[in-house]
Formats: C-alpha cells, structure tokens, sequence
C-alpha cells in the first residue's frame, strides 16, 4: 500500500489472508501426517492448494459473483 494507492487493504483483509494462509498449512500439514501414499498426498494437497486459490480468487475479484466479491 505504500507504493501505489490503487492498493486499499484494511487490517481486516489482512488478518482474513492470513487466515486463509494459516488454514491451509494446517491443511498441509494434516494430510502429510495422515496419508502414507504419496500420491494420495499430493492429490488431497492440490485439492486443498485449488480451494485455496479459488477462495483467494473470489475474495480478491470475484470470479463466482458472491456477495463476498472483492472488486
């Protein structure tokens, strides 16, 4: 926010990204202890990965049209 104005995070947006970024490595982390096969482990990680993403995505420009769109 420091470098360009067109950039307006409030402290809530970013305790929400962090979150989200907090959610996912406790997601990350389950799935690695809990999953012996490694392909299972790295299918359950892209899957949480692409919500994670789609979350992000939605909350930052709302690509799905939900009230919760960002832009």
């Amino acid at each position: 926010m420091s470098i360009t104005n067109e950039i307006n995070w409030s402290p809530f947006d970013f305790i929400i990204m962090g979150s989200l970024l907090f959610l996912l490595s406790i997601g990350i982390n389950f799935m690695s202890n809990r999953t012996n096969n490694v392909k299972n482990r790295l299918l359950y990680i892209g899957i949480l990965v692409l919500i994670f993403m789609l979350i992000w995505a939605e909350l930052a420009v709302g690509i799905l049209e939900t009230p919760f769109a960002g832009s």
